[in-house]
């Protein structure tokens, strides 16, 4: 029985990392960036061909099928646990934990700002870690954004390999992971294992309870979104392919080094 809940626990952390993800991550990392870019907006999701030139999706037969037991799983079992969590723990708290998430990723966007060169960058994650873990009790508040206009600068290895000339592969659709390349969905899998939460804990069990906790409490502050995209969208398996590209277009327009 405790084999089982282990592996129930470790499929939900992994559902929530990437999958959840794969819905809300492109609004948490732009909203900083551009506050008038409306990822409800039709015209966001509209296909240049600029990244599908790129990036093709020779496997779209088989993340069709991903994207269904994505989408059966997001509406039947996970979104209900999120809107749970959300009614039993108040928004602030939720917004001064999801503060500390991120504030203990600030080492990882140090270190791949360094690998690419983008030595500002590296240096506003190291203050803002610095600054947040003193002023903001151990990371719970963000006083580094608010108080002193340090917005967060995001920087992963999928970003460094891309930025090294390494390409992308291919758009991939993951089970219980949900929309990445293949060259992004290894380099976040290096990533989440070198992000310092994980070093406090001993065993697989425990680091995917970590993984369900922080991507329920993410997921819980945007609830509905996927619902309103899916509506709006004919089809919306493309729309959150060309969403992905076009999120991906969007910060090499922002961030040149971008990948």
């Amino acid at each position: 029985m405790k084999t089982f809940i282990r592996v129930i626990i470790f499929s939900i952390g992994v559902f929530l990392c990437g999958y959840g993800n794969s819905l809300i991550q492109p609004s948490l990392s732009m909203a900083a960036d551009d506050s008038s870019i409306d990822f409800l907006d039709d015209e966001f999701y509209e296909d240049t061909g600029d990244n599908q030139a790129k990036v093709g999706d020779p496997l779209e037969s088989f993340n069709r099928a991903m994207f269904q037991v994505n989408d059966f799983s997001f509406t039947w079992m996970f979104n209900p646990l999120a809107t749970g969590y959300s009614y039993v723990v108040p928004s602030d708290l939720r917004g001064a934990f999801g503060n500390f998430i991120e504030n203990l990723k600030e080492p990882v966007n140090f270190l791949n700002s360094l690998l690419q060169g983008r030595f500002s960058d590296a240096g506003t994650a190291l203050v803002r870690f610095v600054i947040n873990s003193v002023a903001g009790v151990g990371g719970l508040g963000d006083p580094a954004g608010r108080e002193m206009g340090l917005a967060q600068a995001k920087a992963t290895l999928g970003q460094t390999l891309g930025v090294w000339g390494i390409g992308d592969g291919f758009y991939l659709v993951v089970p219980f992971y949900g929309a990445t390349t293949l060259r992004n969905f290894g380099a976040d899998l290096v990533d989440g294992l070198i992000t310092p939460y994980y070093f406090w804990v001993d065993g697989w069990d425990a680091a995917a309870g970590i993984y369900a906790g922080k991507e329920l409490n993410k997921l819980s502050l945007h609830l509905g979104e996927y619902e309103d995209l899916k509506a709006m969208s004919l089809d919306p398996y493309i729309a959150i392919r060309n969403g992905y590209f076009q999120y991906r277009k969007r910060m090499r327009d922002l961030e040149p080094d971008y990948e």
